[in-house]
């Protein structure tokens, strides 16, 4: 014998109904089934719409009624053929009989508690009726009603069973029933009176749990619309799947805290008599599903991970709590009196505060209780006011092997800390199937994400970003992402989805990943952007391994980082802007990048893709110390000057190096020599001394009229006009067999920029096109000095330098 389940969505119409025949009918081929039905999707929902609409207007629930009706005769149109008259008759009566029931509560002005029970069971009644009768006309069915077999006490919405009556019936009933196939209806009940009663809402599955404890069943079937029981819940994490093998124990936390496949109070009549429940999909009959047994064959530690949203956390607390019994047995009394289910408890050993979870919708009701309960011992200021928190969520990680698992529970936490998720309070019992926390419900989703990628997708990590700037290093970087992502996968099981992106009009967010072939023209049709609502909206997907990548020189853009650091948003930035700001706002962003466990970093700072920052990091975190730097570190300035010579003009050239992508947008800020002191600056700060912009020597070749220029167009014109000061400059150094290289140099806790002219026996001599050098002189390297050499400008090498930075986040 087999006890098969269908849900609403199971039977939610004709064509959901013929694919739940199909199994039904395979099955009984090799056992004696019974089936139990729920309402047709959504039914039960709306009679007690119309229930509660009788009260202020019979119309209206007079059209809700005639809706339900509409899709029971459809079904019964498009399924049943040879005693199709009979089955419109017995529906058309049970619907005459709920107007009349919603007439009278239209006209008593009364929705008691018994009509509920009575309303909400006709869903039931109707769908096992229409079913069996489908079903008959394939193969040996009949039809139950399962309040003749199913007994209970006298609570109407949520009645306890009496299994030795209900039980008794059972075995009565199918030791006289010869039928292959019996369809009933789940949910429903009655009492020792002959009233309807109900499970409670999801009873359907405890029906089924009962029949087949009562009938010693070979297994428990319940067929639903997801293939089993999840190792998370599925709509909120992508890359949850089901659980092949689980317990009785573990599947019964999850379904406590929240896996909605499974009604709860159904695992205990199954887990009694030891009988196999097997989880599946009427969409997808040929996947296994989850089985439920005593010796599941998984052996993960942990099986699943899940959560319960709408918490209240109330606590009581204060120093006259200690040593002094009875407190917590008044606690529980007064919620349990007043019906308040307690979702969650923890206490602190010393006594001074005890907490307790509650649904939110109960949780003024429950202050108010314990208020007066507690009354004289706030008056004395023993204890303080009971206080509640509301927005909150507990999520839970469940496993039965847990507890021979060493960390794990450190694993759960340092997760969460590094993803800036708060935990308010924590509770694991003593046989560790459950471990769990209270946070805030806004995190929920990332906290998910977070654990299932800790304990599922060790061996994939997945990085979210979020991109401003997307013009020449921008494009490019989105561009080796996309040619990347699947090398990335496959050797370093690293999955990097871009999530938003902007440019200085519009922006754009896809929560499951921007297509990186078509991102133009999907910022195109984007919102109007503006640095605060791009923030704001990053802040917002809360996504697990935030990073916020800035592929601009913008100012306004480098000021808001420590917005995302302080959110736990890891930062990537090319922007040298930050870096070399006041040496506090430097520092802070540093320490913000400590303190909230979000990384900040700016290789292409200095270098584009060239590891300098990393390796001078290598050099002073092994605890050697950096004398002296010399380095040309601008790649658009070694361009410029090594292709300016008598027969070409320095305007002309520095026109190249900026179609070239070689110099800032602003050409003047490289020729100006602020891009190189702003790295030589830098360079000094991460070797460990302390140093602002304006202590740096700037020895500028440019004429003053240059400088004073407010825009491209105008700077251009003043290069040509002051051509023969550049043809001077060449020559200078031509004359002394030198070249001219623009040179940083760091000595003892000085630095200067400038132009220089450099012998043919100096290492930076032979520098070619837009190559930058760096010379590290440490007490390691006293003579011979640390040497990086290698492109150092343009848009290809800029991005690739920050793709590498994304790299190194996932690698922390």
């Amino acid at each position: 014998m087999k006890v098969l389940k269908f849900g609403g969505s199971s039977v939610a119409n004709s064509e959901n109904i013929q694919k739940v025949l199909a199994i039904v009918e395979s099955a009984s081929k090799k056992y004696k089934i019974a089936v139990v039905v729920s309402a047709f999707g959504k039914t039960t929902n709306n009679l007690l719409l119309g229930a509660d609409e009788a009260l202020k207007d019979i119309n209206s629930s007079k059209e809700i009624l005639e809706n339900i009706k509409k899709l029971h005769l459809e079904v019964i149109e498009k399924l049943i053929t040879k005693n199709k008259e009979e089955v419109i008759n017995e529906v058309n009566t049970l619907f005459n009989t709920l107007t009349s029931v919603y007439e009278g509560i239209y006209l008593l002005q009364e929705l008691s508690d018994k009509t509920l029970a009575k309303v909400s069971s006709f869903g039931e009644r109707l769908s096992s009726y229409i079913i069996a009768n489908a079903a008959n006309e394939l193969f040996n069915t009949t039809h139950k009603d399962s309040r003749d077999l199913v007994i209970t006490n006298n609570d109407y919405l949520n009645a306890q069973v009496n299994f030795e009556a209900t039980n008794a019936n059972i075995a009565s009933y199918f030791k006289e029933n010869k039928h292959q196939v019996t369809v009933l209806g789940g949910f429903i009940s009655s009492n020792p009176s002959k009233e309807t009663t109900t499970l409670g809402r999801g009873g359907s599955d405890f029906t089924a749990a009962i029949y087949a404890a009562a009938l010693d069943a070979d297994e428990l079937q319940i067929w639903t619309d997801v293939s089993g029981m999840y190792t998370a819940n599925p709509r909120v994490v992508k890359q949850a799947y089901p659980i092949s093998q689980i317990s009785y124990e573990e599947a019964m936390e999850l379904s406590h805290f929240g896996a909605k496949v499974l009604y709860p109070p159904t695992i205990q009549p199954a887990l009694r008599k030891e009988i196999p429940i097997l989880i599946k999909n009427t969409f997808e009959p040929e996947i296994f599903g989850t089985l439920i047994c005593n010796d599941p064959e998984n052996t993960n530690e942990v099986k699943g991970i899940s959560h319960i949203e709408d918490i209240s956390l109330i606590t009581l607390e204060g120093g006259g709590m200690i040593g002094i019994p009875g407190f917590s047995k008044r606690l529980f009394e007064t919620l349990s009196i007043a019906k308040i289910n307690v979702v969650f408890i923890t206490q602190a050993s010393s006594e001074h505060s005890i907490c307790v979870g509650v649904y939110e919708n109960d949780s003024t009701k429950a202050k108010e209780l314990l208020d007066e309960t507690f009354n004289r011992e706030i008056e004395n200021k023993k204890i303080k006011p009971v206080i509640i928190e509301n927005d909150l969520a507990i999520i839970a990680v469940v496993g039965e092997s847990m507890k021979d698992y060493q960390g794990l529970s450190g694993q759960m936490f340092s997760a969460l800390g590094r993803n800036n998720v708060n935990v308010r309070a924590i509770a694991q019992g003593s046989s560790e199937k459950n471990i769990s926390a209270v946070i805030n419900k806004y995190d929920a989703e990332k906290a998910l994400n977070t654990l299932h990628e800790q304990f599922f997708e060790e061996k994939t990590k997945q990085l979210n970003l979020f991109v401003t700037g997307v013009g020449n290093v921008g494009e490019q970087f989105l561009a080796q992402i996309h040619q990347q992502n699947q090398f990335l996968k496959e050797n370093l099981k690293l999955n990097i989805r871009v999530i938003g992106i902007a440019n200085s009009r519009k922006m754009f967010f896809d929560n499951e990943g921007i297509d990186l072939e078509n991102w133009k023209e999907s910022l195109e049709n984007g919102e109007p952007t503006t640095l605060e609502r791009f923030h704001s909206r990053v802040k917002h997907s809360n996504h697990i391994n935030s990073v916020f990548v800035d592929n601009t020189a913008n100012q306004q853009v480098s000021e808001i980082y420590e917005k995302y650091l302080r959110s736990s948003i890891s930062v990537v930035t090319c922007n040298k802007i930050a870096c070399a700001s006041n040496f506090d706002n430097y520092k802070n962003l540093k320490h913000l990048s400590r303190k909230y466990n979000a990384s900040f970093l700016f290789e292409t700072n200095v270098g584009a893709g060239l590891p300098i920052i990393d390796t001078l990091k290598n050099l002073i975190n092994s605890g050697d110390r950096v004398n002296k730097i010399q380095a040309v570190l601008s790649g658009s300035l070694n361009f410029v000057f090594n292709n300016f010579n008598a027969n070409t003009t320095f305007h002309d050239v520095v026109a190249a190096a900026q179609k070239e992508g070689y110099t800032e947008p602003d050409p003047k800020i490289d020729l100006s020599g602020v891009d190189v002191a702003r790295k030589i600056l830098i360079l000094a700060r991460e070797s460990g001394y302390k140093m602002e912009l304006e202590d740096i020597d700037k020895n500028a070749f440019l004429p003053e009229d240059s400088l004073k220029t407010d825009n491209n167009e105008d700077f251009y014109a003043s290069l040509t006009k002051n051509e023969a000061h550049f043809q001077n400059i060449f020559k200078e150094a031509n004359d002394k067999d030198c070249r001219l290289k623009y040179v940083a140099e760091f000595v003892d806790g000085k630095a200067n920029v400038g132009l220089q002219h450099i012998p043919s026996d100096h290492p930076f001599y032979n520098l070619e096109g837009s190559d930058n050098i760096v010379l590290f002189f440490t007490d390691r390297y006293p003579e011979n000095p640390l040497l990086i050499k290698g492109a150092g400008a343009g848009a290809d090498v800029t991005a690739s330098g920050i793709f590498a930075d994304v790299i190194r986040i996932a690698n922390q």
